[in-house]
């Protein structure tokens, strides 16, 4: 409760100094400009000209990271003049699309899915970029990252922030004690597990309940494993459906990671059989690993912050993460992720200012220094990135050999991706066969 009320204060006394500094700024006094000829606003002449105004932006971001937000990019404010107006909402995906419909729209929205994009840039909703955001994107992000706010050629979004969904959660302390190796191709975990399952011990836990959202984990892994098995191309075809949902080359996926997620000898460490992972919680899922109740856990670069209270996140701490082995080495080192893109409802001058400003290398940076936060943006120093699974997490991002592609529910229409693609999972770990499961999806697909 202590560290609670020492957040609100800060977030007080942001809000107090955002109020304070909009009024000095909106005085036009002296104090505003001596503070945008400093040394320290230097970094944000590019953006100058646009004192008192105000950009809103919608996102799903709340609580603690929206606080963080509104720090990262209080000194843009401050040396600019320009007011920036966030609200979070739990309700983002719904509401915006009321608010857009509605004649209500933000100035900049910062939208998880592709897919929701995609649909707004569709209906003529959302501005392309302008020329010095476009320019700064294609400095500092991979055309991998740029292609899924690109619709017919054109840009309409810049990434944000982003996470790492292959990982591997583990714990140091304990592999030292039993003389376990990470494994770093997909027959060595394989061997790793059945090691492990030798011992006593379930080498795996896992959970898909989430509520309204049930499922997404177990996508997350086909997702990992298509990716591993037939390449990013074949995994573009799918998420695109240039193949069916029921092809073969999915079905040799969910097979694939079948073996580990319906094998009564790897799972469910702390919780019970195969048909207890539907009613785990993502959350809960990975905790047997801190009591020795099982050794491995899937689950991305964001489940740091769903450890127990004092769990130490570190290479030689309680837990830590390792990389998702590759299954075919011959499709290179791929990599399943997710993140936001900031798209525009607005092209007014300032609120052009701030779009190319959080495509910087100096927003990535003030950000990251906050903590508990990571970005795709190859101008981010890992020296200021403290959290070593996001440092790792970066360091993956930035590796020229690195395949990433965007989850693949996110980029699927939202009645299959985040409908009977996440429902069809329960299914499938509740024991319905692999082919029934793919069928059903495809038949959803309109």
């Amino acid at each position: 409760m202590a560290f609670a009320r020492s957040r609100q204060a800060l977030a007080i006394a942001g809000v107090l100094g955002l109020a304070l500094g909009a009024t000095a700024c909106g005085t036009g006094n002296d104090k505003k400009s001596d503070k945008a000829s400093s040394p320290e606003c230097a970094a944000y002449e590019k953006y100058q000209g646009h004192d008192g105004k105000k950009v809103t932006i919608y996102s799903s971001i709340r609580d603690i990271e929206a606080d963080r937000l509104e720090q990262s990019w209080k000194q843009f404010e401050d040396c600019t003049g320009i007011t920036i107006d966030h609200e979070g909402s739990g309700e983002f995906e719904a509401q915006l699309g009321v608010r857009v419909d509605g004649g209500n729209a933000p100035d900049l929205a910062f939208i998880p899915q592709p897919g929701l994009l995609k649909r707004f840039v569709d209906a003529g909703k959302v501005k392309t970029v302008g020329a010095d955001t476009k320019a700064l994107a294609e400095q500092n992000f991979t055309p991998d990252w740029l292609k899924y706010s690109t619709v017919d050629g054109k840009l309409y979004g810049v990434p944000l922030g982003s996470n790492v969904k292959s990982y591997v959660w583990y714990s140091p302390k304990t592999f030292k004690e039993k003389g376990w190796q990470v494994p770093t191709t997909w027959d060595d975990l394989i061997k790793l597990s059945d090691t492990i399952a030798a011992s006593g011990t379930k080498p795996w836990c896992a959970g898909i309940e989430s509520g309204d959202a049930t499922g997404w984990p177990a996508t997350d892994w086909i997702e990992d494993v298509m990716l591993r098995t037939q390449g990013p191309e074949v995994y573009d075809q799918w998420t695109t459906h240039g193949i069916p949902f029921n092809d073969p080359k999915v079905a040799d996926a969910v097979n694939k990671a079948g073996t580990i997620l319906k094998n009564e000898k790897y799972v469910n460490g702390g919780f019970g059989g195969v048909k207890s992972i539907a009613t785990t919680s993502f959350q809960e899922a990975g905790v047997p690993i801190t009591t020795g109740k099982c050794a491995l856990h899937r689950q991305a670069s964001f489940y740091a912050n769903q450890w127990p209270q004092g769990t130490k996140v570190a290479e030689d701490g309680d837990v830590f993460a390792f990389y998702f082995p590759a299954i075919d080495p011959a499709k290179g080192k791929p990599v399943l992720g997710a993140g936001e893109f900031v798209a525009g409802f607005a092209d007014r001058p300032e609120v052009q200012a701030v779009q190319t400003y959080l495509a910087s290398g100096e927003y990535v940076n003030s950000r990251a220094k906050i903590g508990d936060w990571l970005s795709a943006n190859k101008k981010l120093d890992l020296a200021n990135v403290p959290n070593p699974v996001d440092k790792l997490s970066v360091g993956i991002l930035q590796d020229p050999k690195t395949v990433f592609r965007f989850d693949g529910s996110d980029l699927m229409p939202a009645a299959v991706g985040a409908g009977t693609f996440w429902k069809g999972m329960v299914d499938w770990v509740n024991g319905k066969d692999t082919a029934t499961v793919l069928n059903g999806i495809e038949g959803s697909w309109k």
